[in-house]
């Protein structure tokens, strides 16, 4: 009897379609030597996974309810395998506020910051005088609770507000230092180093559209020009960020190096496994194939993460 494999996909997030882009990159690798079916968790999807009766579940959603502790919740409590981390790492990684802060008390450095927890209309000049004060212009600001770089921008003094109020449906706002530098990101796969990649993005950051659109031209550079020990520094960050957090399976964690110094900026729990994603093209450099990766991550899966 083949195992039995239900992947889910979609959902709720801002990155739907990335996740059912995940979804079918996985399904073609695994449909020959599992029975497979990708659910769309959505309405009454706990009776379709009770009906399907999956061996394992393959976590492919992006984003909050898929990788935020709310859909591992559902599936401790159905006691059913899961792959990619459990509850409360899921939940703190997805969470930038509390994962930086879990960071810095652990001594790995990430850019200062700020919260915004009210819209900054009525208050405008007041926080910039702030912002002046403990970060300086430019800065970044994000959801605390996005995925994929989603509503993330670069901000000088005048262009600050008109960024600001495209997030205004958010409850709060990290604005952080923005740190120039390279863009080095590293994956872990169970508790060892995979390996490191370097983005050079044609935009102004690796943003949404450098990650999944072909046409962005985002430049991959593997391996990295780093020296070895700069490398393993930044590799064994990677790995300590991982740990800390209680992080399972494979993650990818984003760093600036700037100042011949490495900034965190977040571990991703559930990194894009589609033909542009860095997890596959780090692994495949490291003589792993894509079906041995998705394999490893499956057989991986478990309850109790």
């Amino acid at each position: 009897m083949k195992k039995k494999i239900l992947i889910l996909a979609g959902g709720y997030s801002k990155e739907r379609e990335i996740s059912f882009k995940t979804a079918k990159a996985v399904l073609s690798q695994i449909k020959n030597d599992y029975k497979c079916k990708i659910l769309d968790p959505k309405n009454r999807f706990i009776k379709e996974i009770k009906r399907f009766k999956p061996n394992v579940i393959f976590n492919a959603l992006h984003g909050r309810y898929g990788e935020d502790g709310y859909i591992q919740l559902i599936l401790e409590n159905e006691r059913i395998k899961y792959t990619h981390s459990g509850v409360k790492a899921s939940s703190i990684c997805i969470n930038k506020l509390v994962s930086k802060k879990i960071f810095i008390k652990n001594k790995i450095l990430s850019p200062k910051y700020l919260v915004l927890k009210q819209h900054v209309n009525q208050n405008f000049n007041k926080f910039c005088k702030i912002i002046e004060k403990y970060l300086k212009f430019p800065v970044v600001i994000k959801p605390i609770n996005e995925g994929s770089s989603v509503g993330v921008y670069i901000c000088n003094k005048n262009n600050f507000l008109k960024n600001i109020k495209k997030l205004n449906h958010e409850g709060e706002i990290l604005v952080e230092k923005y740190i120039p530098g390279r863009e080095i990101q590293v994956a872990i796969m169970g508790n060892k180093k995979l390996g490191s990649i370097e983005l050079i993005p044609k935009r102004k950051f690796y943003d949404y559209k450098a990650k999944y659109d072909k046409k962005a031209k985002t430049q991959h550079i593997l391996p990295v020009n780093l020296p070895k020990n700069k490398l393993n520094e930044v590799e064994n960050l990677a790995l300590k960020a991982h740990k800390i957090t209680g992080c399972r399976g494979i993650t990818r964690s984003d760093f600036r190096f700037s100042n011949n110094k490495f900034y965190l900026l977040e571990v991703n729990t559930q990194p894009g496994l589609t033909e542009l994603s860095l997890v596959p093209e780090i692994a495949k450099y490291q003589g792993i194939s894509f079906n041995k990766l998705i394999k490893w991550i499956i057989n991986d899966a478990s309850i109790n993460r």
